[in-house]
């Protein structure tokens, strides 16, 4: 298959563009630099022109995303919107846009976390757009045209990633980035729909 990639450059992006390619799936990366088709996914102009420029693909595998993390005390209006507009509305507008592009028989794979089933501290803003799209991929799931299919994958924090977050989530068990990948690949090549993949 043609897998449109967005995020291929990030931790869990490498791991899942490996993936796929092992797999024999010609893998077309998108993201703001270094990749084959640039796009912003905040701003539907430029997820526009990556359409176009990316062609017929058989699936979207979305790996990014990003929210703010601050205190709830701290929180400003400007920070819930960023977070909804950095993981959920640029989900959201992948899928609204793809799905009068893509063929019949296409996937559409979104990228959430455990956040939004177990809260943390100064993550409630990543809580609510990961509720925010997950709640979205139940619902497309019944209204995508023809047999289109979309997913999210739903990880707990990477081994590789600890060093990155410190103790922000101590006790949680971490998992190696490449069983979030073999999530995104049950994703492409199955044929579920409206399903979380919990990896944890």
């Amino acid at each position: 298959m043609k897998v449109l990639l967005i995020g291929a450059g990030g931790t869990l992006g490498r791991a899942v563009h490996t993936a796929l390619r092992d797999r024999g799936h010609d893998v077309l990366t998108a993201s703001r630099k270094d990749a084959d088709v640039h796009v912003d996914i905040t701003d539907p102009d430029s997820v526009r022109a990556m359409y176009d420029a990316a062609g017929v693909v058989d699936a979207v595998a979305c790996a990014a995303g990003s929210v703010p993390w601050r205190p709830l005390g701290e929180l400003t209006t400007a920070d819930v919107r960023a977070g909804l507009e950095g993981k959920a509305v640029s989900q959201i507008e992948l899928v609204r846009q793809g799905a009068a592009r893509l063929p019949a028989h296409a996937s559409y794979t979104l990228i959430t976390g455990i956040l939004a089933r177990e809260p943390l501290l100064s993550g409630s803003v990543a809580s609510l757009a990961n509720g925010a799209v997950e709640a979205f991929v139940r619902a497309a799931a019944i209204e995508l045209p023809g047999r289109q299919r979309i997913n999210a994958v739903s990880p707990t924090v990477f081994t590789e990633s600890l060093d990155v977050y410190g103790d922000t989530f101590a006790g949680f068990d971490p998992v190696p980035v490449a069983r979030a990948a073999n999530a995104y690949v049950k994703s492409v090549e199955g044929r579920r729909t409206g399903q979380i993949f919990r990896v944890e």
